[in-house]
């Protein structure tokens, strides 16, 4: 809009896992936390390896399959998810903003952005809106991890 800003990088890691327990009802879903609590390992790493600007904001978002029931994939993105985040950026809480949809093949989804350490700085409330023309396919979960070095632009 005519005004300058600084430059605002972000980006997103996102895996694609098979759900154990699509399409029967399972009471213990405890199994899943693992698989996020291993993948926010992994998908951190991936970000962090990426990463060469000063770090403000995270997010983790879940988009699962139509055939499932809409939370069985929610225990993959428990606090687990994002305990690794802190410690590789130096800093923050592992209580990140998060979403979860249930959506079609190639659905998309909004990751929601709020600041590492200040969870009512409105200013770094923004979202990302991704999606991947082949996922989630059928007994599948789409999990993905988000990092940015800034919220809103020209935020007032």
């Amino acid at each position: 809009m005519g005004q300058p800003c600084d430059q605002i990088t972000r980006v997103s890691a996102m895996a694609v896992v098979r759900n154990p327990f699509a399409g029967v009802h399972q009471e213990d879903l405890s199994p899943l936390f693992d698989v996020g609590a291993r993948l926010g390992g992994s998908l951190t790493k991936e970000l962090v390896a990426c990463w060469e600007h000063p770090l403000s904001a995270t997010a983790k978002p879940l988009l699962s399959d139509l055939r499932k029931r809409w939370n069985t994939g929610l225990p993959c993105c428990t606090p687990a998810l994002g305990k690794p985040v802190p410690t590789a950026i130096g800093g923050g809480k592992p209580l990140m903003p998060s979403n979860h949809k249930v959506g079609a093949l190639g659905g998309s989804i909004d990751l929601p952005l709020g600041h590492k350490d200040e969870a009512w700085s409105f200013d770094h409330i923004d979202t990302l809106t991704l999606w991947v023309p082949d996922a989630p396919r059928n007994k599948t979960l789409r999990i993905d991890q988000r990092l940015s070095s800034a919220g809103q632009r020209w935020a007032r």
